[in-house]
């Protein structure tokens, strides 16, 4: 009985000091309330490129496009948007850390020339469609009339599930960290997006705890996070005792969005809502921008030009619904740039100019 009392001990102690070693190296409040000041109020959008069918042809070698990208980030710029949010992708670091390394920089240099900063996000669990697991190389082709048809999460639900393979992740996070820790370009790093939603909710924690563990081991100049999306209790607890900003997902209607936001400043800390804007669930621009700048409550909206992802259509939209008559869901640009409605841009850059 002692024996199994002692074992239960360990257990217990092991336990608490995962879920709490994250705590090590939190931002004070004062600490984050003065990189508040230092910073302006952050409005941009979750960006990929409007060629790019996932995060993976973002980043591909046979797919990347800094031209491109160039041009749509001038686009943000013209509406005086100072941010954006990226996913990076494991797989493509794992086929040639150096050459991700080199295209990241690239990008960054393109966002900087346009005085846009950037939020990387390391980790991803969202599938919309059949790619659980991320390959390198040419992707495939939208499938007409589905949302998101070939979303790629990073790094996958195989290696999010085996921990065997978290060594790999480990040195993935900690190159990348390394090397843009002290970066003017990067204001934020979020950690994971959306963690547990997979049809594994509990087997993200593991490395949900993990990257907290990595980067806290670095240490960036820069605020780390990892955003609140659902009403799981256990992972909002944990996000909000280890995030040193606090980030949140709200697609929802402008009295809902206002009261998540509040609850949320409670805290004391700097807020950014980083995924928001859907028109089809009445997140409309011209209801809620007014109430993140009133609070200085940062915001990143989804997303810029429509392209291959098809995210105008709804959640859940498929082949045999088309055609697709209603107001666009995601995005302020169509695909020749003009924009989807012309009070959004002019309410953005209003609200930017102040």
């Amino acid at each position: 009985m002692k024996l199994r009392n002692l074992f239960f001990s360990i257990s217990i102690l092991f336990v608490s000091t995962v879920v709490s070693f994250a705590q090590n190296g939190l931002w004070s409040i004062e600490k984050a309330k003065k990189w508040e000041k230092e910073h302006p109020w952050y409005c941009g959008v979750n960006y990929i490129p409007s060629n790019a069918i996932n995060y993976t042809a973002m980043w591909d070698k046979t797919s990347f496009s800094p031209e491109l990208i160039d041009k749509e980030m001038l686009l943000m710029e013209e509406l005086g948007m100072n941010c954006v949010r990226v996913v990076l992708q494991y797989v493509v670091y794992e086929d040639d850390p150096d050459y991700f390394i080199q295209t990241f920089d690239h990008f960054l240099n393109i966002c900087n020339k346009h005085r846009i900063k950037v939020m990387p996000v390391f980790f991803d669990d969202c599938v919309f469609g059949v790619n659980t697991d991320p390959k390198i190389g040419k992707q495939s082709e939208p499938l007409e009339g589905w949302y998101a048809w070939a979303w790629s999460p990073s790094p996958g639900c195989s290696m999010v599930v085996d921990e065997r393979t978290h060594h790999k992740l480990e040195i993935y996070v900690k190159d990348i960290l390394s090397r843009f820790k002290d970066d003017n370009r990067i204001f934020v790093w979020d950690l994971y997006n959306e963690p547990t939603n997979t049809n594994f909710p509990e087997r993200s924690f593991p490395l949900l705890y993990k990257v907290f563990k990595w980067a806290r081991e670095i240490n960036p100049k820069q605020p780390i996070t990892s955003g609140m999306w659902n009403g799981n209790q256990k992972l909002n607890d944990f996000l909000i005792e280890n995030s040193d900003i606090i980030t949140f997902h709200c697609y929802a209607p402008k009295e809902e969005t206002e009261k998540k936001m509040n609850y949320f400043l409670k805290f004391g800390r700097p807020v950014i809502c980083t995924e928001w804007m859907n028109r089809v669930a009445k997140s409309y621009i011209l209801d809620i921008l007014p109430v993140f700048k009133n609070a200085n409550v940062g915001n990143i909206m989804w997303g810029l030009v429509n392209g291959k992802t098809q995210t105008h259509l709804p959640w859940g939209h498929r082949p045999e619904q088309l055609p697709y008559t209603g107001e666009w869901q995601h995005d302020i640009f169509k695909g020749n740039y003009a924009p989807y409605d012309q009070k959004e841009i002019d309410l953005i850059k209003s609200m930017i100019e102040k």
